[in-house]
């Protein structure tokens, strides 16, 4: 695809159309990020990040001058290995694509996590020991994300796995950490009156007055 400057144009549209539908539009930029889950036969279980940008026009950079559509200007990517109480074990990183040489001075900045457990504090946790010039944007951005994605990964497996085992999902007295989390968990809503019925905390009456002891 040539470098050249791509025209664009607004056409007419009806006010009730959705922009989309009535705008030409150029693909300028694709970030794809990608994350994964695995169980280790160690008993230990990786997740998986990670992040591309392309253009989709020929660019010049500054270090690498000319840089064609479709040519990754940052490819990285994160295994975290984390263990059923998801604290990391262990931790690499690695930067396919940077724009600059001298990004990859901080390739291996991510080991600071090491004994972290992504849960509550994980944002703060990364800011204060990876973060600013001691580490990556891109990385940073794909490591805090890593967390939802180890949630997706080892609860729900550790659910079925007591299911399939004849036991209840949800240990007895332990409060599932989505709860409380989103709308359809909300404690005093429909799913959770249903489905978590001992976890079910109805809503106090407008006005009502809270209970002496």
């Amino acid at each position: 695809m040539s470098g050249a400057s791509i025209p664009f144009r607004q056409a007419c549209r009806d006010s009730t159309d959705p922009p989309h539908m009535s705008l030409e539009r150029h693909h300028l930029h694709t970030r794809t990020v990608e994350y994964n889950g695995y169980r280790r036969n160690d008993g230990l279980f990786d997740i998986e990040a990670e992040l591309r940008d392309v253009r989709h026009y020929d660019t010049q950079v500054a270090e690498k001058g000319l840089l064609h559509a479709g040519t990754a200007v940052h490819h990285m990517s994160i295994t975290a290995t984390v263990d059923e109480q998801l604290t990391v074990r262990s931790i690499t990183s690695r930067m396919q694509s940077t724009p600059f040489g001298f990004c990859r001075e901080v390739e291996d900045s991510l080991q600071p996590m090491v004994g972290v457990r992504m849960g509550q504090g994980w944002r703060r946790a990364i800011t204060e020991r990876v973060g600013g010039v001691a580490g990556c944007t891109h990385l940073r951005e794909l490591l805090v994300n890593m967390a939802t994605a180890a949630l997706q990964t080892l609860p729900t497996w550790q659910a079925q796995s007591r299911l399939r085992a004849g036991d209840p999902a949800v240990c007895r007295g332990e409060r599932p950490h989505y709860l409380g989390q989103c709308h359809s968990w909300k404690l005093d809503g429909p799913v959770v009156m249903k489905h978590l019925p001992q976890f079910f905390q109805p809503q106090e009456p407008a006005g009502a007055t809270p209970a002496q002891e």
